[in-house]
């Protein structure tokens, strides 16, 4: 084969071309450290580092944002349940002191006021935020768990259950005396005042609306899996808690206190609702006031705004209200925990009748404190000494049956904080196991990080050892190409010629 001078120079250029070209490929990669600068220059390369920093920036996204993120919400959670339950022992400590006989008026109204403020708290605690975002509320983050203030436009129709385990037995004074009654000469103070007890179903609202609860549903259970609804109890009368036969429904009927918000049931009602496993009911509150819970946390209700008859009525269905976070790739977490599972209105409703039955012993004392003082005066006749020594035995008694019934009351309070610690406990258990999945998921997402980083690192970072020697080689063999390509084209035409 013939070997032209024109072969040689094209071939003498080509080899330069390569040689230079490979290593300028290993002067980038020296200057920038990296094996490619652009896609085309290896797209096995390009398509696995896309890939790896997708997963980077996905868990950059988890470990830096939604994680930390979580742990907020959790722990601002987590603060204000432990928070109520310290609340609930030390209401638990003061239904203790209060249940001794031994007090006095003085220590019982400390008492009561204590109480009264850890209501309060225990619902202003359901109030707790994380960055403008109510906690304790569900999907609806922007309403507070209370009324911040009265409100008096919004009616709510409130839809209740209950089971036969929730109606209690409780005592009252039948036949009690007043100051008044003195002056009433058909009182003769012969009979005394008795302890009678009933059955009751307390709502969770009191000072309701003088409507009359259309009926009482409920069903019996008639296997472990399967109830059976029945005949809907429509003997309900609304009475006032004035009235003398409040806590005397007759025969086959039950009072409705709306005052109170209490359902007193005659024996033979209790009768047919103590095993049953749902009882519904519906009533309606107008007037809250502030520091009242929201009736959409926790019940089926409807709202209607009066202040805005043009508005169509708001229907809220009480379902689980799951916050979910993402914080691994297909993995979701639960961050809120709702206030139904922590806070109840039956801790308010128990603190209630506890200051209900302490000023009913204080005002008992207070009318044998008035009688005895009368007694006092010189001017009274024989009868009225009588009549007055009469009315003192019947109000010692009235004062010993009271000191009984608040005693109970102390005992269900100690009884219901007990059980609403539980309830606190099993929130705080459930949420300190969220966060112990969520410590493990940040442990796992940080591990990987340096692991997909490191992957990116050899996929697309270039040796800095093996580049440097390369780049060398491809130097001299650069250097070498020049030169022997010099003295190939040494000769000119000239030298042809001779």
């Amino acid at each position: 084969m013939r070997i032209t001078t024109r072969m040689m120079t094209n071939n003498m250029l080509s080899n330069i071309n390569k040689n230079k070209i490979n290593l300028s490929k290993l002067e980038e990669q020296y200057s920038t450290g990296k094996k490619i600068q652009r896609p085309s220059d290896d797209p096995i390369i390009t398509v696995r580092a896309l890939k790896l920093r997708t997963s980077i920036t996905e868990i950059n996204q988890y470990y830096e944002k939604n994680i930390p993120d979580a742990f907020s919400w959790m722990d601002v959670t987590e603060s204000a349940l432990t928070t109520i339950n310290e609340l609930l022992r030390k209401m638990n400590t003061y239904c203790v002191q209060g249940s001794s006989d031994t007090l006095t008026a003085e220590d019982r109204a400390a008492i009561v006021e204590n109480l009264r403020q850890i209501k309060e708290q225990i619902y202003q605690e359901g109030n707790t935020n994380y960055a403008g975002r109510y906690v304790f509320t569900g999907y609806k983050t922007d309403s507070s768990l209370t009324f911040m203030e009265r409100t008096d436009n919004l009616r709510y129709d409130i839809t209740e259950k209950f089971t036969g385990k929730d109606i209690e037995t409780v005592f009252r004074v039948s036949g009690a005396y007043e100051l008044k009654d003195f002056d009433d000469t058909t009182v003769n103070f012969d009979t005394p005042p008795q302890l009678e007890n009933t059955y009751r179903i307390k709502l969770s609202y009191d000072r309701l609306e003088d409507i009359v609860i259309d009926s009482i549903r409920f069903s019996l259970p008639v296997s472990d899996t399967e109830s059976v609804e029945q005949t809907p109890i429509t003997n309900i009368k609304t009475v006032s808690v004035n009235d003398p036969n409040a806590y005397k429904p007759e025969p086959g009927f039950v009072n409705f206190i709306y005052e109170t918000g209490e359902l007193i049931l005659h024996e033979d009602v209790y009768n047919d609702l103590r095993i049953a496993d749902n009882i519904e009911l519906t009533y309606v509150k107008t007037s809250f006031e502030k520091g009242e819970l929201k009736p959409e946390h926790y019940f089926n209700c409807v709202m209607t705004d009066l202040s805005k008859p043009e508005q169509d009525p708001i229907t809220f269905t009480k379902s689980k209200q799951e916050i979910q976070y993402e914080v691994n790739f297909n993995q979701l977490l639960t961050i809120n925990t709702e206030a139904s599972d922590a806070i109840s209105h039956k801790i308010g409703r128990d603190i209630d009748d506890i200051i209900k039955c302490v000023n009913d012993v204080i005002h008992t004392e207070y009318k044998i404190q008035e009688v005895e003082k009368r007694l006092k005066d010189t001017n009274l006749t024989p009868d009225d000494v009588e009549r007055y020594n009469k009315m003192l035995e019947q109000l010692n008694t009235e004062l010993t049956l009271r000191k009984e019934i608040m005693q109970k009351a102390f005992a269900r309070g100690i009884t219901s904080s007990n059980e609403e610690q539980d309830r606190v406990n099993v929130a705080v258990a459930d949420l300190g196991s969220r966060q112990f999945r969520l410590r493990l998921t940040e442990n796992r997402l940080s591990s990987q990080k340096v692991d997909f980083t490191e992957l990116l690192s050899k996929n697309e970072d270039a040796d800095i050892v093996d580049t440097i020697i390369n780049f060398n080689s491809a130097y001299m063999i650069y250097n070498a190409s020049l030169s022997a390509s010099s003295r190939v084209v040494q000769n000119s035409l000239l030298d042809f010629l001779r």
